[in-house]
């Protein structure tokens, strides 16, 4: 639960930083073991296909991260926890295991986003793993924003204009410890009168030049297992990972039950209700389920963007 200072800061300035959220033991370990699992499982295919060395038995997680991603060898889609914004085809690789499941729908969050957004929860398709590589990694020309740093931009931009009224909450979870050396967010408070603020879609949809005073960024480092939450109007971004180690984060969303998602053709479902309790999702199986009929949906149809910006608007010139 979050406190009446807590609450009153999410909506007088858009953000709140909770440490120890998560437990170590139920949670970030079988998400480390879950996502050890997939990448072995993918670097075993890429060895076979000639396209990747033998690595060292000792590298670790983020070693094997690294040497995939200089090989040229692309493991964010098939770690992501969503279909992507561009093309979609019947055999797009994403993930949708149950340790993401279980730290999705786990009590204690949804405790504290309940007191942000009501009792009746649906868990928001706009989601993402987020593994951000050493900056001395980065291949030239990288502008993908779960790889580099993410532009200045409040997540109610990024989303449909159907959901603009939407009562919704952004809680981005550390895996491992963030700080301002590895990347960590970074937010500008808004005030009572915070609304949309123009976006370009560029390299990234970002918030168009002039619209936001940078100088009044805030560092938001958090430690793993905890969480920072996001107003959907909060301007904030990423800085860039200087160290030699991967920061890993996952960003995901709640809404308040009924009103639209932002990205209606993604699929949703019921994390929490006191009202229907019967239409509450437990089984990560079926919420699989639920984007692989997505996929299937999707694949080769005409491409529906993911947001409502244009690169060519006035203010983006």
């Amino acid at each position: 639960m979050l406190t009446d200072a807590q609450q009153a800061q999410f909506f007088d300035q858009g953000y709140v930083v909770v440490n120890d959220v998560f437990d170590p033991a139920d949670i970030l370990a079988p998400i480390h073991a879950e996502y050890s699992a997939l990448l072995d499982s993918l670097i075993a295919n890429w060895q076979s296909q000639g396209l990747l060395a033998h690595l060292e038995k000792e590298a670790d997680f983020y070693d094997k991260l690294r040497l995939c991603y200089e090989a040229g060898c692309d493991w964010f889609q098939p770690l992501d926890i969503s279909l992507p914004g561009d093309t979609i085809t019947a055999d797009t690789p994403m993930h949708f295991g149950p340790a993401v499941f279980n730290m999705i729908t786990y009590a204690p969050l949804l405790d504290i986003v309940e007191t942000l957004i009501g009792p009746e929860i649906t868990s928001n398709p706009i989601q993402h793993v987020r593994l951000k590589p050493p900056a001395t990694s980065l291949k030239e020309g990288e502008i993908r924003a779960h790889i580099t740093a993410t532009d200045w931009h409040q997540d109610r931009g990024v989303g449909h204009a159907e959901a603009d009224s939407t009562d919704m909450v952004t809680v981005w979870i550390a895996i491992n410890d963030a700080t301002p050396e590895n990347g960590c967010l970074q937010v500008i408070p808004f005030d009572k009168h915070a609304s949309l603020l123009p976006h370009c879609g560029k390299s990234q949809t970002a918030i168009a030049d002039g619209f936001i005073d940078m100088t009044a960024a805030r560092a938001l480092p958090v430690k793993a297992g905890g969480i920072v939450l996001f107003h959907p109007l909060a301007p904030h971004s990423s800085l860039v990972n200087q160290t030699d180690r991967f920061r890993w984060s996952f960003d995901i969303r709640f809404n308040r039950t009924g009103q639209p998602t932002g990205r209606a053709h993604f699929p949703d479902f019921i994390a929490r209700s006191k009202a229907h309790p019967e239409l509450v999702l437990t089984d990560w199986r079926k919420w699989k389920e639920l984007w692989e009929d997505a996929r299937e949906r999707l694949a080769d149809t005409p491409h529906i963007p993911i947001h409502r910006w244009a690169s060519d608007a006035p203010y983006c010139a």
